[in-house]
């Protein structure tokens, strides 16, 4: 079972080195790391090539066609997509190998703590997500914390919505996963860091 790491990237010149880092210090090693700068402006660029992964540039400005770019390209039987801010466990990758050679499923997407919060439990990352359960009944899947099945993506990528202002892209491509309450999976023990920047810069 091949894994292929994506992380998009803009202007992330603060915080893609550890983000790298931490998946390049994976127990179980990703077969290929695709790091898709997105116009970045700032050093992000020079960053990511000093690293031992592949630096793909898109030139569409957005999410969805930085994640698009490095799906598509991904060559592993598993795609597992992180953020530029988050600083994945040592163990990410065995567990998601577990998950998909334990169960039945297409998707597997895991809770969030908050390094840079004083609170760092993933209480309300599960709670968020049982909520999100019950809304739409199905798990939906976290941008910065989940997996796919490439065989997946080649079924619904000209499906997906393109458009990141309409839905969050992570929670669409969950809502186009074939039988999703049996494929999409969500994993208590797949825990992720992320920054809670971007809910500090919400007033």
């Amino acid at each position: 079972m091949k894994v292929s790491v994506i992380i998009p990237a803009y202007n992330e010149e603060q915080m893609i080195a550890t983000c790298i880092q931490h998946v390049l210090n994976q127990k179980e090693k990703a077969d290929e790391i695709l790091v898709i700068d997105n116009n970045s402006k700032d050093k992000t660029p020079e960053i990511i090539k000093n690293y031992p992964v592949t630096y793909i540039l898109e030139k569409e400005q957005g999410i969805i066609p930085a994640r698009n770019k490095g799906f598509n390209e991904a060559k592993g039987d598993i795609i597992a997509r992180t953020d530029a801010d988050t600083r994945v466990p040592l163990d990410w990758i065995e567990k998601i190998k577990k998950d998909f050679t334990e169960n039945d499923i297409l998707a597997v997407t895991g809770p969030v703590t908050f390094y840079d919060l004083p609170v760092n439990s993933p209480l309300l990352s599960n709670m968020f997500t049982y909520e999100l359960k019950v809304m739409f009944n199905q798990y939906l899947l976290f941008g910065p914390n989940f997996a796919i099945k490439k065989s997946l993506w080649d079924i619904i990528k000209e499906k997906v919505c393109l458009n990141a202002k309409e839905v969050h892209e992570d929670f669409d491509l969950a809502l186009h996963v074939p039988d999703p309450q049996k494929n999409v999976f969500f994993d208590p023990h797949l825990v992720v860091p992320i920054s809670a920047r971007r809910i500090k810069s919400h007033p």
